[in-house]
């Protein structure tokens, strides 16, 4: 059995982590060491992710967090399509354009 002193550590430590997954950096990070695509880190992660006792907690700085990497990359997409040539389309042939 945990004493109270415990869970309250070891709940503040999930928490903590939740919040780190809230990180794009830091899901990339896991990403590239093949920690997603192990099935046991997966599973944990459903379980803690589930977990209701968390979300409540969640700070909302992590929510505005998300929110301006969502927007700073979507104002990097529009600014490298902007700077993308348009693509020429194909001459048509003859038969095409008496059709």
């Amino acid at each position: 059995m945990e004493s109270e002193e415990q869970a309250r550590n070891r709940f503040q430590s999930e928490l903590e982590f939740i919040q780190c997954l809230a990180n794009p950096n830091y899901l990339n990070f896991l990403a590239q060491r093949g920690f997603l695509r192990e099935k046991p880190f997966i599973n944990y992660l459903k379980k803690e992710l589930v977990n209701a006792q968390c979300t409540k907690f969640i700070d909302e700085q992590q929510l505005l967090h998300w929110q301006h990497y969502s927007r700073k990359r979507t104002r990097l997409q529009q600014a490298l399509a902007e700077q993308q040539p348009p693509q020429q389309q194909p001459p048509q042939h003859g038969n095409a354009a008496t059709k």
